[in-house]
């Protein structure tokens, strides 16, 4: 009986610790607090504490939401990735995260021209528009004019659109 009483003991304590881990409290006080002003309806209470400044406060159940913070993850669209790719295919690749949604190159000169350029693309949200996509030209010599950047911009924008347009073909 014994045996039983101390296996039923700790079933029980057990289950004791894992509601007592999904509590919703805080637990500590907060140290600092700042409220943003304005309309307290509109505006957020932001609470900092020195010891779990850092620490996300999750549940079990979160595993299985869709809670990604939207200004860390970013979406990015797929045709104006590869047509940024494919329209600037004659610069040096130095750095693309897809993730992020930038593709950095280096110097490289355009077939048929004479100047040397470096390019930035910013790949910003999942819409096919021209607001999702931010380009950079800097050539050796410095700025580049804006209608070369606008020329760059349209061409790839043009064959996003290509791109989009033979895929919903398939």
């Amino acid at each position: 009986m014994t045996i039983q009483r101390s296996l039923r003991a700790g079933a029980v304590f057990s289950l004791i610790l894992v509601l007592a881990g999904c509590g919703g409290g805080t637990g500590s006080k907060d140290l600092f607090s700042l409220n943003l002003g304005g309309d307290p309806e509109q505006n957020q209470r932001h609470s900092f504490n020195a010891t779990e400044e850092a620490k996300p406060k999750s549940k079990i159940w979160d595993l299985f939401s869709n809670a990604d913070d939207p200004n860390i993850t970013v979406e990015v669209n797929k045709y104006l990735w590869q047509a940024s790719l494919e329209v600037l295919n004659f610069l040096p690749i130095q750095s693309v995260d897809p993730f992020s949604g930038v593709i950095v190159t280096g110097y490289g000169t355009p077939p048929g021209g004479g100047r040397a350029y470096k390019a930035t693309v910013y790949v910003q949200d999942p819409a096919l528009d021209a607001r999702s996509l931010k380009v950079a030209l800097e050539s050796r010599g410095g700025a580049v004019s804006p209608d070369t950047v606008r020329a760059v911009e349209d061409a790839i924008l043009t064959r996003a659109r290509q791109l989009r347009i033979r895929d919903s073909k398939l």
